[in-house]
């Protein structure tokens, strides 16, 4: 699997809280963006704000309005936009002031921070892997606010730390963010990240007694770190020096990205630059080095779509070594599909592409005869099922995981005729972590779903017959999951497409609508929503007296490209009419009703939560919308947003704008029509650092939320947003903040809802 292009995906389409490489996929993820419930009025009535809390340009002369295409568009809090103004710090704290109060008043607040605090408190480990002649494993005691590095020396013998982040700040606040071992394992380069920034400072380690080396590599965002063979460096991306902070507080935007090779023991000012495109200041790239350690692989995007160009470099060609520009040879030079490396035998290279097949298939293509007439398919598509990841292990074996109804599967292949072997049996749930490459004679494999947090698998490929077992496996003490349910159903959207949805409960509930509901939705970036474990959301269904449903809808990955390409660009409408016919099953079926069902999503999802609260808001009694994109006509100008618009478009184009400005929830709020009818209670929650979806999106859409809706006599349910500090989009969260943000946002979920704590 090419973890560049995973990453990129991910980090960069702002999704992020699924994001991610398989193979450390973190537990924190659905605990901080795959839960929150339903609304009712409270006696506090905060969204009836006065200035200067919601500051509005009232003279028509002070306001800014922006011209799209002949058409104009009023900006009122454009000034929120400037993170630094006393304005804007003024309007934050004030906010604040309002939310903290009254989630302290919350009841439940208290017993859902002790019980998640209790249930969390269980051991967590990734899957083993090997490098060089050790082998490493991240493992939490429970709730350390960061997972440990740990290193032994065989997987009988003692583990001991060997990299702990948690040493990186007091707080916790200082997380690891991607990591690579030098291809013989006695160096390691090591990201860190700041309060949930997207910055990284590199740093290296001497692996034998953890020594740390002199070597600091700035500037690093979106970065991939390969080693060369020989151990004397690594690729990493950096960007330009920039005018003002760098810090996750600035909403600067993100051009000409450049890929570098640093040299161990030199300083970072003599680094060199192997790869930049000064015509394409938006192109994005990252390099592997191939598993022979031949070949150096450039894949290079300009958005979060599954497609990129492919050039590569052969090493034995630079004698001299690398010592400038490298003299690339452009394999593919065009954004017509995805490629993304697997493994090669000589000049002959596998890749996983998405050409011709939107459910991904597996290709050979010979550098010594590039044309395409040339290539030839190792395993095709398959009739319904999607190829999430490959990798090649013990030099001759494929293992390959599918996405079949959104519930993976695992198979082995045979690497040089593509024959099936055998497939590795799973109950239905996700395979988040995959470890074995191509030197390694072993393979492990970690397992989740909604009531099983973790099982990791072991299978030695030496071993005939093959027989995986059960290396680890975690429960969870005070959970019983043979007192709940995972049912998966297939509901009809509006214009009849079956859209499949997880649905988790206790046994034996009565469906005669009387229970909170709890419906979570992403529907974006190509990237499929699995089932996955999370402690709040199973408090939410054991003391709640929950229903907790997850909806695959469309702009998502779960069937291929066509299944994404059917809500993005001109079809995103569909993601936002699936999740509303999602609510509509749960109501109709007698799992829930209105006022008791909460809609939550996190970025691309909270767009989608404030896009469905316009859209339908009798539909829902409360919406959680976490780091969300609310201003669709100028996000593409903050931080990396412009790489979004190959999923959302740009309101730069005339016609994109005539989608964006149908559904921009900033732009589309409005009094609800019909007696009786409000928005349903509202929470936003993002991080002042940010620098994914930045912060001014939250702000200006809670600003126009309380001045139009919340001055209505109609609407009670209260219109909140809580700003953390030194928080981010997620990567990175230390454990104490994850456990109190699903406190605060179950207790107003809870408090809203009237919803009682059940023993």
């Amino acid at each position: 699997m090419n973890s560049f292009c995973e990453f990129i995906t991910c980090v960069v389409s702002g999704l992020i809280h699924f994001q991610v490489d398989f193979r450390c996929k973190s537990e924190w993820m659905s605990e901080l963006h795959l839960v929150h419930h339903p609304p009712s009025p409270p006696t506090v009535s905060p969204q009836r704000l006065d200035d200067p809390l919601s500051t509005r340009q009232e003279l028509l002369w002070w306001f800014q309005v922006d011209a799209y295409h002949g058409t104009k568009i009023p900006d009122p809090y454009s000034w929120l936009e400037d993170p630094d103004s006393e304005k804007t710090q003024a309007f934050v704290n004030a906010q604040n002031q309002l939310t903290v109060p009254f989630l302290e008043g919350c009841e439940v607040r208290d017993l859902f921070k002790e019980r998640m605090t209790e249930l969390y408190d269980y051991p967590k480990y990734s899957c083993p892997f090997k490098r060089g002649n050790r082998y490493f494993h991240f493992y939490n005691t429970g709730l350390q606010n960061q997972s440990v590095m740990y290193v032994q020396e065989s997987l009988d013998a003692e583990p001991t730390v060997f990299l702990d982040p948690n040493t990186f700040s007091d707080d916790g606040t200082v997380a690891l963010r991607g990591y690579a071992f030098s291809e013989d394992g006695e160096y390691l380069a090591y990201g860190t990240s700041a309060s949930g920034s997207d910055w990284v400072e590199i740093r290296f380690l001497q692996v034998e007694g953890a020594v740390p080396l002199e070597d600091h590599l700035e500037r690093v965002k979106f970065s991939c770190m390969s080693w060369t063979h020989d151990g004397k460096g690594l690729f990493y991306n950096s960007y330009p020096d920039q005018e003002g902070k760098s810090d996750g507080t600035e909403t600067s935007t993100n051009i000409h990205q450049k890929l570098y090779y640093h040299v161990l023991g030199t300083p970072q000012s003599k680094d060199i630059l192997c790869a930049e495109f000064p015509d394409n200041p938006k192109w994005m790239s990252g390099a592997e080095v191939s598993d022979d350690g031949r070949y150096v692989l450039l894949s290079i995007r300009e958005g979060c779509d599954p497609v990129n160009r492919l050039w590569y470099c052969d090493l034995q060609k630079s004698p001299e070594g690398i010592t400038g520009l490298l003299p690339w040879v452009k394999l593919i030079d065009n954004f017509d599909a995805e490629y993304e490396y697997v493994t090669n035998e000589g000049t002959v290279f596998t890749f996983k592409t998405n050409l011709d097949a939107p459910r991904y298939r597996l290709i050979n293509i010979d550098f010594h005869s590039p044309e395409q007439s040339s290539w030839k398919e190792l395993i095709p598509q398959h009739d319904k099922d999607v190829i999430v990841f490959a990798t090649c292990t013990y030099s001759s074996f494929l293992f390959v995981c599918f996405l079949h109804d959104v519930k993976n599967m695992l198979k082995m292949y045979r690497l040089s005729s593509g024959e099936e072997l055998r497939t590795f049996p799973l109950d239905v749930g996700s395979v988040v972590g995959f470890t074995g490459r191509k030197r390694d004679s072993e393979i492990f494999y970690y397992f989740t779903s909604f009531l099983s947090p973790a099982i990791i698998y072991h299978c030695d490929l030496t071993k005939d017959p093959l027989q995986p077992h059960v290396f680890r496996e975690v429960t969870v003490k005070g959970f019983n999951p043979s007192d709940y349910q995972t049912t998966q159903i297939f509901y009809p959207s509006k214009d009849g497409t079956q859209i499949p949805m997880f649905i988790v409960h206790k046994k034996g509930i009565k469906l005669d609508g009387s229970h909170p509901g709890f419906l979570y939705g992403y529907g974006g970036f190509n990237i499929s929503i699995t089932p996955s474990y999370s402690v709040s959301r199973l408090i939410f269904v054991r003391h709640l007296g929950g229903v907790l449903a997850v909806a695959n809808i469309r702009g998502g990955g779960e069937y291929g490209e066509t299944w994404h390409k059917a809500g993005m660009l001109a079809n995103k409408q569909n993601c936002f009419t699936d999740f509303q016919c999602a609510a509509e099953y749960l109501i109709k079926e007698g799992y829930t009703s209105p006022s008791k069902l909460t809609i939550n999503g996190g970025s691309n999802g909270g767009l989608l939560v404030a896009a469905c609260v316009n859209q339908r808001p009798e539909l829902f009694g409360c919406a959680v919308a976490q780091v969300g994109v609310m201003d669709m006509l100028k996000f593409h100008k903050f931080t990396i947003g412009h790489a979004w618009t190959t999923d959302f478009g740009c309101s730069e184009n005339k016609q994109q704008f005539d989608w964006l400005v149908k559904y921009s929830p900033l732009h589309n709020i409005h009094i609800p029509e019909g007696n009786g009818v409000q928005y349903p209670a509202v929470l936003l929650l993002t991080g002042d650092h940010d620098d994914r979806v930045v912060p001014l999106h939250s702000l200006k859409y809670i600003a126009t939320l309380q001045h139009i809706v919340g001055r209505s006599p109609k609407q009670t349910n209260p219109l909140f947003i809580l700003v953390d500090t030194k928080s981010g989009h997620g990567a990175g969260k230390p454990t104490s903040k994850v456990i109190q943000e699903v406190a605060d946002t179950y207790a107003f979920i809870a408090r809203c809802l009237n919803i009682s704590w059940v023993k």
